[in-house]
């Protein structure tokens, strides 16, 4: 499945953004994940198909909600609070097992989308 974000851009330290990720992902278990220059792909937060369940990095757990409106297809994460060290590309990722583990790390998720940047000035 094709998966397309949004919504990112440049804000100053303390600003909120909110990020959409669309497509056809209704079946899919949504994850964000972020990459930094010079730094390896690393987890943000994801969600359950259903919406009811969600996860979130350590970094970002209390600044970061994530939803999802499948009637939309759409999957939202709304970033409150930014910092600089939250600079990076965000990509969105579908995943069609079930909740384990791996919805941490890259691999779990079959498809991805192109990603978007998302810039903090301090």
């Amino acid at each position: 499945v094709q998966l397309v974000e949004s919504g990112g851009g440049l804000v100053q330290a303390g600003g909120s953004l909110r990020l959409s990720c669309g497509g056809s992902i209704r079946t899919y278990i949504v994850g964000w994940f972020r990459q930094a220059p010079g730094k390896e792909r690393e987890f943000v937060a994801a969600i359950s198909r259903s919406g009811g369940t969600t996860y979130f990095a350590d970094s970002v757990e209390d600044r970061f909600t994530i939803s999802r409106d499948n009637a939309k297809n759409t999957v939202y994460l709304q970033m409150n609070n930014l910092k600089s060290e939250d600079t990076a590309v965000y990509y969105c990722a579908g995943r069609e097992g079930q909740i384990t583990t791996d919805i941490y790390y890259t691999p779990g998720y079959s498809c991805w989308g192109q990603g978007t940047q998302v810039t903090v000035s301090s």
